[in-house]
């Protein structure tokens, strides 16, 4: 078997090579040739399913009017290009929800945000840039990209159905137009030949048929590359779906918890709620937790002084209503999944025991305060409140506020300000200064319960008139002057943070972007390719042998392939060992590489 380079064609795609083939045969002068020439044709047809930009040759014009501008219109939504368009813009789109700060997920950051760019808010807010995934602008985008990949998807299954159901078409007449070509001449008789043909072809998984003609194998393998477009664009949708369900049906909400305390998963429960415009607070799943313990652990030295290495919430939940008490844990990354909701730890922080009396000793307030960490060795700030059972020494009713700052570790008096030096409680510090009169809490707007609004109090004074506020240590007791009461250090509590979730529709979108990967790299790897044999007697009586094949792109590996396969079948039928006289020999031709 002989071979030689056969000289690139000029077309870059080799269905175009083949559909060249097919243009410059001859116009066919009776029914046989018109067959023929059809065949030629068929041969590198429906290498893909991708649909055509414009009506095919001899098809129906698109016409005028109305329905000719519509079909022209669904056309164009439905073509990959327009299609790669909307996926732009929908990924351009979303950069302003990441920059500029969301109603649905902070509304005082977006209030803050209008307070320093005034000149910008009347353009943001007709742009909708406050509310950008629920805006008109980027939910037409959503909807014409998700109405694209339908419209595109549909008629490509089904012409991909028809592929499957069809049988590989029928051999060129001229192989040797073909990108990648072979042949050779044996002794072996033409029947053999193809029998050997069709038997090495089908154990290589092409799915073979015998050619109409009886004289030729047509063979075709690769329809997963095909499959894998579909599964791809099919999966971006189960993506857009998934991204929708979750964006309208989720919830999320944030709850601070006191060691020992609990928190059931009710909407009142909940220090923050948002959540999706299709929700309803009867789809939250019923479950409760109770914060056992909380550890956290930090660096104690060297460069990284203070820095986290294990933050751990011991837990006890319960599912339903009556569910069994089970203990686990819930650390950071590794939220607690119960009844389809995340219970994810978000932060923690220290809470001072404080207990106030009144003028008679007895004590109208006993409990553990928040405080909000201010920087990462949890400095921290709060307000205490007592709103009822307070009455000064005159039997006036009043309402105490505190203004404090802690600090689990402090430098010691005369060495530095309130701030701490490490994140661990190792040498905790209150500082409180004290008011009395109205807190405001009876006026029916809501507080901060971590800030204190003075404007209808006073402030305690010492004897000096200056502001009355101590330094206190765990233990230690505050005299308020003109003996409105005391303050008691009682001790310090832990707290965490926790975030409960519910977002439907993950599961599935993490199932489209694993099949979307998969059918990317099967479009991208596998080849959909062609391959014809064809064995005929010559006049001197010797079998000539062709092969040759067609692939969807070109690539170096469908000429190594038909070499490969050539060699083999060349075992089976081997090459003549010499030439009849008078007969010129048939080299074999192997575009791109040798067989």
């Amino acid at each position: 078997m002989s071979t030689s380079d056969k000289a690139p064609t000029a077309a870059s795609d080799p269905e175009h090579d083949a559909a060249a083939t097919a243009a410059d045969t001859p116009a066919a002068p009776d029914a046989t040739e018109a067959a023929a020439a059809a065949t030629d044709a068929a041969a590198a047809a429906q290498l893909s399913t991708a649909p055509l930009e414009d009506p095919p040759a001899g098809g129906p014009a698109v016409g005028i009017g109305v329905l000719g501008w519509a079909r022209w219109f669904w056309r164009q939504l439905t073509s990959m290009r327009v299609a790669l368009i909307l996926l732009f813009l929908l990924s351009l789109g979303s950069i302003p929800g990441s920059l500029i700060p969301q109603n649905r997920v902070d509304p005082m950051k977006v209030s803050i945000w209008k307070g320093k760019h005034e000149f910008w808010v009347p353009v943001a807010e007709k742009l909708q840039l406050f509310d950008v995934y629920s805006s008109v602008w980027f939910s037409a985008i959503y909807i014409l990209l998700f109405v694209s990949l339908i419209g595109c998807i549909v008629p490509r299954t089904w012409q991909f159905v028809g592929q499957l159901r069809g049988r590989p078409p029928g051999a060129p007449r001229r192989l040797d137009r073909l990108p990648a070509y072979t042949t050779w001449r044996t002794e072996t008789a033409p029947d053999e030949v193809l029998s050997y043909a069709k038997e090495m072809l089908g154990g290589r998984r092409f799915r073979t048929d015998a050619d109409a003609a009886g004289n030729a194998v047509a063979a075709e393998k690769g329809y997963l590359r095909e499959a894998g477009n579909l599964m791809f664009h099919i999966a971006l949708i189960v993506m857009l779906v998934a991204f929708a369900t979750g964006q309208l049906l989720k919830s999320e909400g944030g709850k601070l918890v006191l060691r020992g305390k609990g928190f059931s998963n009710t909407l009142t429960q909940y220090d923050d709620f948002k959540s999706g415009s299709l929700f309803s607070s009867d789809d939250l799943p019923p479950f409760s937790f109770t914060l056992d313990k909380f550890d956290a652990e930090y660096e104690k030295s060297g460069p990284q002084k203070g820095t986290p290495r294990e933050f751990k919430a011991y837990v006890t939940y319960s599912k339903g209503a009556h569910g069994t008490p089970t203990k686990t844990e819930i650390e950071v990354n590794k939220p607690l999944d119960v009844e389809g909701s995340k219970v994810y730890l978000l932060g923690h922080g220290y809470a001072p025991i404080l207990s106030v009396t009144d003028p008679s000793g007895k004590v109208i307030f006993k409990d553990a305060v928040p405080m909000l960490p201010q920087d990462a060795n949890l400095t921290s700030a709060g307000a205490v409140k007592v709103t009822d059972g307070y009455q000064d020494k005159n039997g006036k009713k009043e309402q105490l506020g505190f203004n404090a700052r802690f600090v689990p570790t402090f430098a010691g008096k005369g060495q530095g300000t309130m701030l701490s030096q490490f994140p661990a409680a190792d040498f905790p510090v209150l500082a409180l200064n004290a008011w009395h009169g109205s807190l405001g809490v009876d006026s029916g707007l809501p507080q901060n319960v971590y800030q204190l609004d003075t404007a209808k109090m006073q402030q305690f004074k010492k004897e000096n008139g200056d502001p009355f506020s101590q330094l206190m240590l765990p233990g230690e007791t505050m005299t308020l002057p003109d003996g409105a009461g005391t303050v008691k250090f009682e001790g310090i509590e832990r707290w965490a943070t926790f975030q409960i979730s519910q977002e439907p529709g993950t599961g599935y979108a993490l199932a489209g972007a694993v099949a979307a990967i998969l059918g990317l790299a099967a479009s991208l790897f596998i080849q959909r390719r062609r391959i014809w044999v064809r064995a005929v007697t010559g006049q001197d009586g010797v079998t000539v042998v062709e092969m040759a094949g067609l692939g969807r792109s070109e690539s170096a590996k469908l000429p190594e392939e038909l070499a490969d396969l050539a060699a083999r079948l060349n075992e089976r039928a081997p090459t003549a060992p010499e030439a009849v006289p008078g007969n010129t020999p048939v080299e074999a031709t192997v575009e791109g590489g040798r067989g």
